[in-house]
C-alpha cells in the first residue's frame, strides 16, 4: 500500500524542517511526500531540498490558498491512501503511517482518523490541548464537531468519486469535506485511538477572535448546504466543551 502525504507550504521556513523530518523518519517506507508551495519568498524550498526527505514532487507557484494547494496535491498523488500534514505540524511518533496501513489492511474501510495534540511554539514538549476524535459521530456536526482533520486518511478513489476541497471557504473547507464524506456519502470509516500529529498553537482557524467568527459562520453555511440545522448559539456550546481538552 502506497501512502501519499500532502503538505501545503507558503513562507514556511520556520517549521518546515520538523515536518519533512517527521515524514522521512516514518518506519513505513512506501510513502510519497508531495509539497505544494505557494511561491514562497523565504528559504522554504532550500530547507526542504537540503534535508534527507521522501519528497517525490515539489510544485511552487501562486495558488488560491491552502485548500487550492491541497487539491493540487491530491490530484497529483499516486498513493492508495492520502493524508494531509500541515507545514508547521509533525508526526508525533515514527510509527503513525505503519499503524495507518495496518488498520486499512485489517478493515474494510474507506477512511480513518485519530487524535492530535497541541503545543506552544516555544515548548514543543508540553501538551496544552489534546483533541480526541473518540466521541465523534455525524450527529455532532451541527455542534461544530468533526474528527481531527490532520489525522484523516482516505482512499484516493473516494476523492475521485466525491470531489475535493471546496474553494469558497476561508477556513472551514475541511469541515465541509468531512460532512460530505462522513454524513452525506456515508463512507466506511474507523476511529483509531492514536495521537497522529503534534500541532503548534496559532493556526488560522484559532489564531484570533475574528477567525473564530469567520469559522463559525462558515460552519453554519456548510451545515445548511447539507441539510443540517445549526446556528451560532448552538455552535457556541463547543467552546464550553473545549475546556476539557485543555492540559495544564
Amino acid at each position: 500500500m502506497k501512502i501519499s502525504i500532502i503538505t501545503a507550504t507558503y513562507n514556511s521556513a520556520a517549521h518546515i524542517a520538523d515536518c519533512v523530518k517527521s515524514v522521512n523518519d516514518q518506519s513505513y517506507r512506501n510513502i510519497e511526500h508531495i509539497i505544494i508551495d505557494g511561491a514562497s519568498k523565504d528559504k522554504t524550498l532550500d530547507i526542504i531540498n537540503g534535508l534527507p526527505n521522501r519528497v517525490e514532487k515539489i510544485v511552487s507557484e501562486p495558488d488560491k490558498g491552502i485548500y487550492d494547494a491541497m487539491n493540487k496535491g491530491i490530484k497529483s498523488a499516486t498513493g492508495d491512501v492520502i493524508g494531509i500534514l500541515n507545514s508547521d505540524d509533525y508526526f508525533t511518533s515514527n510509527n503513525v503511517i505503519s499503524i495507518v496501513v495496518e488498520t486499512f489492511k485489517k478493515n474494510k474501510i474507506d477512511a480513518l482518523y485519530g487524535d492530535v495534540h497541541f503545543v506552544k511554539p516555544d515548548n514543543l514538549s508540553k501538551c496544552v490541548r489534546y483533541y480526541s476524535s473518540a466521541v465523534f459521530k455525524p450527529s455532532l456536526f451541527r455542534f461544530g464537531f468533526m474528527p481531527a482533520h490532520p489525522s484523516f486518511y482516505m482512499k484516493r478513489e473516494c476523492y475521485e468519486k466525491y470531489g475535493l476541497y471546496a474553494l469558497d471557504y476561508k477556513i472551514a473547507s475541511d469541515f465541509d469535506l468531512l460532512i460530505r464524506y462522513l454524513y452525506i456519502k456515508k463512507i466506511n470509516y474507523k476511529y483509531l485511538k492514536k495521537d497522529f500529529v503534534t500541532m503548534r498553537t496559532g493556526g488560522v482557524s484559532t489564531e484570533n477572535f475574528n477567525s473564530r467568527i469567520i469559522l463559525n459562520k462558515e460552519i453554519v453555511r456548510a451545515c445548511k448546504k447539507y441539510g443540517i440545522y445549526t446556528n451560532m448559539c448552538i455552535l457556541s456550546l463547543k467552546y464550553f466543551l473545549k475546556i476539557f481538552e485543555i492540559r495544564k
